[in-house]
């Protein structure tokens, strides 16, 4: 549960937050004063604070301040009643998240303090890039064991203690935001602002004046000068979301940023300096853009100082089953997971995913809802899921690996081709040969071009080789033909230790 803190001497108004946030997922505390607000921070904790400009004792703008000492991850909004807006300008220059005017308009102000609370948690929830998923009490990680993962985990790394500008590409759902997170947790300001804004989702008439703000006056509505995501950040680190939909002009302007640190406002004509880290996103080729003159060159070059290549599921497939165990944790709570059968692991696998971690999750997500037990059978997943894997199975000419059939009854599921492939042998009189087996797993690579055969057999062959020796290693080791430390090896490289529960 979340908590928003009001400070604010009218009783009017705190009655009135009561009734416009009466939600169990918010919890609001009151206050009368900035002195009694500042003394109910270190013991509340608040996610966001919302307080009035004017009131007895020290006003809104010294209580902002002495927030900010406090704590300065803490969004805060600031609130006025009077036509002028210049202390509330002078406010958002000290680090307020926003300021709004009473009365205030009730949709505008709950949207305001969910984009408020959202740019909490990003500042608060630490990203975890451990590979090993051994940590469970954290809200969000970017979560993976296969060496592409490994690739961007060493970049973040290497970059986060840099002030470099971080170019961040990849195919949606891919979990680039979580990245310019993570970044930021382990670079230096992470005790200062972080804010995120997805240029694709804003008009491009209103991006230029969300990010440098715009003077009263400068167009047709801005009745008063407005502090933009620039100036709010100051010192801390700025996430452009699909930078690539970015119109020309605002891309001038950000090249200037980039440049000298200086921008000026919409309407305005005054220089202002300022100190933030760029991090962008985007899932568009920018290198095509270029080429089409639909980004500019010079800003591109000054993007891509280091570049990330977030990869997409279907090329980390090793991943996928420690990303459903994520979830599963994760969307239990406190309470116990629900379990997975072998034969829905295995369909997860072989799916394309187009959507990525994102689809991924809300799959995972549906499942969960629609399950009638305890345990997600290969049924419970959405049509798009069962029929791609039925038609890739059919296409290698295996059956899908549903429950009841020979491949779920087998319990070879780690991997998709080797899942069919003891499908195929289960239906046979006499064992199959090597080179009928060799054959089968080509015309599976054939269908599904993105299928690695050599990692997912010996995956495979491992898990199976611990599962006939009851976790045994030596045995397991004999089994494979070959040593202990190899066989050691390659279960750190799968990732297999905790499914197995072996030592």
């Amino acid at each position: 549960m979340e908590k928003l803190l009001l400070i604010d001497d009218e009783v009017d108004v705190q009655y009135s937050f009561r009734r416009i946030f009466d939600s169990p997922d918010l919890e609001l505390y009151t206050a009368s004063s900035g002195e009694e607000g500042l003394r109910l921070i270190p013991k509340v904790r608040p996610d966001l604070v919302i307080s009035d400009i004017r009131m007895a004792g020290i006003n809104g703008l010294e209580t902002l301040r002495r927030i900010r000492q406090l704590d300065p991850k803490v969004p805060v909004i600031l609130m006025t009643a009077y036509g002028t807006t210049q202390t509330a300008i002078e406010a958002m220059k000290l680090g307020a998240f926003d300021y709004v005017l009473k009365p205030f308009d009730v949709p505008r102000l709950k949207q305001l303090v969910g984009d408020a609370l959202k740019a909490s948690r990003d500042m608060r929830q630490t990203v975890a890039v451990s590979p090993q998923l051994e940590q469970q009490d954290y809200d969000l990680g970017v979560i993976g064991r296969s060496e592409p993962m490994q690739a961007v985990f060493k970049l973040i790394g290497q970059v986060a203690h840099t002030d470099a500008t971080v170019l961040i590409t990849g195919e949606s759902g891919t979990g680039k935001e979580l990245v310019a997170r993570a970044i930021y947790h382990n670079s230096r300001r992470a005790q200062q602002p972080f804010l995120a804004i997805n240029c694709a989702a804003i008009p491009e008439n209103l991006l230029e004046s969300e990010l440098f703000g715009h003077e009263k006056g400068a167009f047709t509505g801005a009745s008063q000068q407005r502090v933009g995501k620039f100036e709010q950040c100051h010192g801390g680190t700025l996430f452009l979301d699909e930078i690539g939909d970015m119109s020309p002009t605002t891309q001038t302007k950000i090249l200037r940023v980039l440049q000298n640190g200086t921008f000026e406002r919409v309407g305005g004509n005054s220089p202002i300096r300022v100190d933030v880290r760029i991090i962008a996103a985007t899932n568009k080729p920018l290198e095509d853009a270029v080429a089409n003159r639909q980004f500019r060159e010079d800003l591109f070059y000054r993007l891509n100082v280091v570049r990330i290549q977030m990869p997409p599921l279907r090329e980390r497939r090793d991943d996928v089953r420690l990303l459903v165990d994520y979830f599963l944790r994760k969307l239990a709570g406190a309470g116990t997971p629900k379990t997975i059968s072998t034969s829905t692991l295995a369909a997860l696998e072989a799916y394309h995913w187009p959507g990525n971690v994102r689809e991924l999750e809300n799959i995972i997500r549906r499942a969960t809802v629609v399950a009638k037990g305890q345990a997600i059978l290969f049924t419970d997943l959405p049509p798009e899921v069962t029929a791609a894997v039925q038609k890739a199975t059919a296409t290698a000419g295996t059956a899908a690996p549903t429950e009841g059939s020979p491949a779920a009854a087998s319990g070879v599921a780690a991997g998709s081709g080797p899942a069919a492939a003891g499908t195929a042998t289960a239906a046979r009189t006499t064992p199959m040969t090597v080179p009928e087996i060799a054959q089968l797993l080509f015309r599976y690579a054939k269908a599904d071009s993105k299928f690695k055969i050599l990692p997912a057999v010996e995956r495979e062959l491992v898990i199976q080789a611990l599962r006939e020796t009851s976790g045994n290693q030596v045995q397991a080791a004999k089994l494979l033909g070959i040593t202990r430390a190899t066989l050691r090896k390659r279960v750190e490289k799968f990732g297999i230790r905790r499914e197995l529960n072996v030592a």
